[in-house]
């Protein structure tokens, strides 16, 4: 039932990775990959014409209420920058401390998937949480 598989460009070679990719969408879902803090955004190029999302990590994946790494936040302009040079239409999801006070930052410079996990799941009023995402979502339709 998965409409979506994304791998880690850290997980293995760039040859291993793009046929994994190729392999997922042959399967009829949508590939993604993704890229840790630490590795550039240049990591991703390779896969840039195979995608359909690219998930930029803002913290280290492991666990869920650490700080958004805002420094990130440039890989996530490069990567909409390319999109638009190459005419390509991969979506940019940000997935890592994203609240409600970061949330513009992420989208302003190109993201248009949120992850907010700690930011929703983690607040006493949900629903509240969850409608505070919403209103911001709605100035960027």
């Amino acid at each position: 039932g998965a409409d979506i598989l994304t791998i880690h460009v850290e997980a293995d070679t760039e040859e291993n990775n793009l046929e994994a990719l190729r392999q997922i969408k042959e399967a009829g879902v949508k590939a993604a990959i993704s890229v840790k803090p630490k590795t550039p955004a240049e990591a991703v190029i390779p896969y840039l014409e195979l995608v359909d999302l690219i998930l930029v990590m803002t913290v280290e994946p492991g666990f869920g209420g650490q700080k958004f790494m805002a420094q990130h936040v440039s890989k996530i302009r490069q990567l909409a920058e390319w999109k638009k040079e190459l005419g390509l239409n991969y979506d940019i999801e940000v997935d890592g401390g994203i609240t409600l006070d970061n949330v513009r930052e992420v989208l302003d410079a190109g993201a248009n998937v949120i992850v907010a996990g700690s930011a929703v799941f983690g607040k006493e009023d949900i629903a509240g949480a969850a409608k505070g995402f919403l209103e911001i979502f709605k100035e960027y339709e």
